[in-house]
């Protein structure tokens, strides 16, 4: 079927499940700039008269495409939706726009084939008419969120967290079991990781990918950048820890202009940074060393907090990293993506950071 075909014959019903219908809350062909242009959304989703989800169709006989999200996402950013669902009658994604500190992006929170939409109740009670209206919808993938954020915890940091329970064990118990009891830390983190894994294929299809974002235009008010440099000039042992953060572009003016980054959780010392940039440049692509990590209050920020993110949703353990002086860079030859790329924060070397060839060698 064609997308007017599909349309018909099955996103209305679609529509209906979740509560949502036409006109009474739903506007067909609903206006966006984006791209310098005019575009219609083929269904906005309205409370209050204030669009609050964007549905874009594409016929059944259309496979879905990384284009069809960024385009969605750009009408999400430009009308401040924060809620998304790309489909073709046959594979439902959903997505939800974030302000996560520095960054406001859209993130995939859901692709889920049609035949699997009944096992995948969380995600889809989180688009209901209802759910969203009531701010329902933000605890379900706020919960998600979390599960996806916990699992990373826990594989970043397995090493350092199965020697901090068998330490814990060892106090308690006895010395004597403190290298066994590493081993069943670990595997016993990795059955965690693998539940929380299942846990969150079972509510959304598992996937939460950063699929677009806009600068908004923000300049950033100074450049903290020194300049250049390839990886092989950066100075520090092969083994010093660098932590690696994602980043759309919408969050270089904040690095840039604070020559720090936030707000993150910190799970381990490390005394490197580097910035790995979503979106079409997908590259690791600036470096910088740490000088202390703060609290967002204690950061002297060159905006207030708001301007970055709701001060009320960052939580207490969120952290800014502020870099030493003169020393954010950016890379001459940055590490282009391969196949992985950090979708949280991750460590790796000195030595990986100077020799890889794609991320696939140092993440």
């Amino acid at each position: 079927m064609d997308e007017a075909n599909t349309k018909a014959a099955v996103l209305r019903d679609f529509l209906d499940l979740l509560e949502w219908q036409i006109p009474e809350n739903t506007q067909l062909e609903y206006s966006v700039e984006a791209f310098g242009r005019t575009y219609k959304v083929d269904y906005a989703l309205i409370l209050e008269g204030t669009p609050v989800a964007f549905l874009e169709a594409k016929g059944a006989d259309t496979a879905l495409t990384v284009k069809h999200e960024e385009q969605l996402s750009s009408y999400m950013m430009n009308k401040n939706v924060t809620y998304g669902i790309l489909t073709n009658g046959k594979q439902y994604r959903f997505f939800q726009r974030r302000v996560d500190a520095s960054n406001v992006d859209v993130q995939k929170v859901g692709d889920v084939a049609l035949e699997d939409l009944p096992n995948r109740l969380a995600v889809l009670t989180a688009f209901e008419k209802d759910a969203i209206e009531s701010g329902e919808s933000g605890k379900i993938l706020g919960r998600i969120n979390e599960l996806r954020e916990a699992r990373r915890t826990l594989e970043v940091e397995k090493d350092e967290l199965a020697v901090e329970l068998s330490n814990t064990l060892a106090e308690e118990v006895s010395d004597s079991i403190s290298s066994l009891a590493e081993t069943q830390a670990k595997e016993m983190i990795d059955r965690l990781v693998a539940d929380i894994a299942s846990e969150i294929d079972a509510d959304s299809g598992g996937t939460d990918e950063p699929v677009g974002g806009s600068s908004g235009g923000v300049e950033p008010t100074g450049n903290h950048i020194a300049g250049a440099i390839r990886r092989t000039e950066i100075d520090g042992n092969d083994d010093a820890k660098v932590a690696v953060f994602p980043t759309k572009e919408s969050g270089l003016p904040f690095l840039k202009e604070n020559n720090a980054w936030g707000f993150v959780r910190i799970g381990s010392e490390f005394e490197y940074v580097a910035m790995y940039v979503t979106g079409d440049v997908r590259q690791v692509k600036y470096f910088a060393t740490v000088k202390d990590v703060v609290p967002p209050e204690e950061a002297e920020l060159s905006r207030p907090i708001e301007e970055y993110a709701d001060g009320a949703k960052i939580a207490e353990d969120k952290m800014v990293i502020r870099f030493e002086s003169e020393s954010l860079f950016e890379l001459e030859d940055p590490v282009p993506y391969e196949s992985k790329y950090p979708q949280g924060l991750r460590y790796t070397t000195i030595g990986a950071l100077r020799s890889a060839e794609t991320t696939d060698d140092m993440l």
